[in-house]
Order: structure tokens, then C-alpha cells, then sequence
């Protein structure tokens, strides 16, 4: 061969193994979360699910607005737009059009594929909490209705196989110091409420960016919020990880949320523990 075909040669094969040699940017490396947790997740898979549960697009008609008993004696409440009681807590969803966000059903534990099926069978389209449900709890629970509580979005949220409820969410969780939640983590407090983190909404970190159903402003159906941590600890919420959550070793710094998702967070400066 030519000496100068034998260099060009060389010439190539070097840039090649550059070029290959070279690491593709990528996210940062996690540590994988326990093994013996029942699910394995990423905070950024968490967020997204998430996202999907509060912008899942649905269509009911009237045959899914119930005020009253179902088959079985339970008493549903749709968080339809003719839900008007009590008023600070209204409905929303309205039939006939294209909804955006699983509604809150009392106990529910709904995929977004199993919802729409429901809906399409003319199960309730959610379930509001009240008083009486709660004091009822687990015999309160309709099976006429579909949708998500917040314990059963968390779970979702988890990828948990089955759902968890605020009491047996610790089990599955390790106890944290509020300043190092980071994305993925949760806020609870055991037999009223909890959210999930979705990073910090201040660099002083005195303000949170969470997701949440069952909660102001918009009760009803999954939103993402930002609140004053400090107020959110004074009413008891316990900061979680869970246990099959992987996480970065050190805080890369880098948003989960997209800049197009932060800008339909609803503020909440005085936050609540969710549903009445």
C-alpha cells in the first residue's frame, strides 16, 4: 500500500476510535433503590406519572354523574361541574366534553386504561370525600365509581403493585430531614393525606413543588402545586423516601420538571391536609 494510503488509513481508524470512545451525555448516575421494595422506580418516571394522571384526557356523559346510592347503598358524590357542596370544594369535570385530570374517587386505585374502560361502562366518574366517608373508611368505598384517592395516586405514582394507604406508606418508606426531599419523595401524614414531591420551587429551598388529589385549589383530580414547606410541616406532613426509589449520590441540581410543566403550577399559600 501507499504510505500516504496506509497513513489516511490510520488517520481514519484514529478518528473512529475517538469518536466511539467519547460517552454520550446522559442522565446522572443512580443508585438503585432496595431490592426487597415491592416496586423499583426513578423520581423522574414518578413525575411523569404523575403528569399523565393530571392531564389524562377522558369524555363522560350524564350516565356518569351519581348524587346519591349506588347499587350496592354507598353514597357517591361525582365532582362533576353540578357538584356544588360544600362550595369552596365545587366540582369540575363537565359531560359531554373532553376532561383533562383522573378524578378523586374515595379508595380508587385506577390505571388510566382501567378508568377509561370504567367510564366507558358508565361507572361513576369519581368520587368525592367527606366526613361520613371517612369515619365509614374502607366500607365507603364505591365500586360503581372510578378514579384515584391520594393515597392510590402516590401509589400509582410508586409503580406499587397494590395500593398503600397513608398509615402503610411509612412501611415502605425510610423517615427524612425536610431539607433533603428531593424529586420522588413523599409528604405524609398517616390517616389524612399525602403528596408527592416534585423538587424545590426556591433555591432556599423554603418553598416545594409537590402533586397532589384531594387538595386546594383544585380538589378534585391530580394538580402540580407549590407551598411553603414550613407550612406543610406545621400541619404534621412527615417527609418520606421510598424504599424502592433510586436516587442521585450527590444533587446534580438538575430540574425534573420542564419549564412548559412549571407554568401551570398552582400556588397555595396556605396549604391544607387534602380533603375534608
Amino acid at each position: 500500500m501507499h504510505p500516504a494510503s496506509v497513513l489516511l488509513s490510520l488517520c481514519f481508524l484514529t478518528l473512529v476510535s475517538c469518536q466511539t470512545a467519547v460517552p454520550q451525555s446522559a442522565a446522572p448516575a443512580l443508585v438503585p433503590g432496595n431490592a426487597n421494595a415491592p416496586s423499583q422506580i426513578t423520581p423522574t418516571e414518578a413525575l411523569a406519572i404523575a403528569e399523565r394522571y393530571s392531564t389524562h384526557p377522558w369524555r363522560p356523559f350524564a350516565r356518569n354523574i351519581l348524587h346519591g346510592e349506588d347499587g350496592a347503598g354507598v353514597v357517591v358524590n361525582t365532582p362533576d361541574i353540578s357538584l356544588k357542596d360544600p362550595p369552596e370544594r365545587a366540582g369540575w369535570w363537565l359531560p359531554g366534553e373532553v376532561n383533562r385530570g383522573i378524578p378523586y374517587k374515595w379508595g380508587g386505585f385506577d390505571e388510566p386504561v382501567a378508568f377509561d374502560r370504567a367510564i366507558a361502562e358508565g361507572a361513576a366518574g369519581g368520587d368525592v370525600s367527606s366526613p361520613a366517608k371517612r369515619r365509614a373508611d374502607n366500607a365507603a368505598v364505591s365500586a360503581a365509581a372510578a378514579g384515584v384517592d391520594c393515597s392510590g395516586f402516590v401509589s400509582r405514582c410508586l409503580k406499587l403493585p397494590t395500593v398503600h394507604d397513608t398509615s402503610q406508606l411509612p412501611s415502605v418508606c425510610y423517615p427524612l430531614e425536610a431539607a433533603n426531599l428531593r424529586p420522588g419523595d413523599l409528604l405524609n401524614i398517616p390517616k389524612k393525606h399525602v403528596v408527592l414531591c416534585a423538587g424545590w420551587a426556591r433555591p432556599d429551598k423554603s418553598w416545594i413543588y409537590y402533586y397532589e388529589t384531594g387538595g386546594s385549589p383544585d380538589y378534585w383530580k391530580p394538580g402540580l402545586k407549590e407551598a411553603p414547606l414550613a407550612a406543610m410541616l406545621a400541619l404534621g406532613y412527615q417527609p418520606l423516601r421510598y424504599r424502592g426509589m433510586a436516587y442521585e449520590p450527590t444533587t446534580s441540581g438538575k430540574e425534573v420538571l420542564t419549564r412548559s410543566i412549571r407554568t401551570r403550577v398552582a400556588t397555595v399559600t396556605e396549604p391544607t391536609v387534602g380533603e375534608p
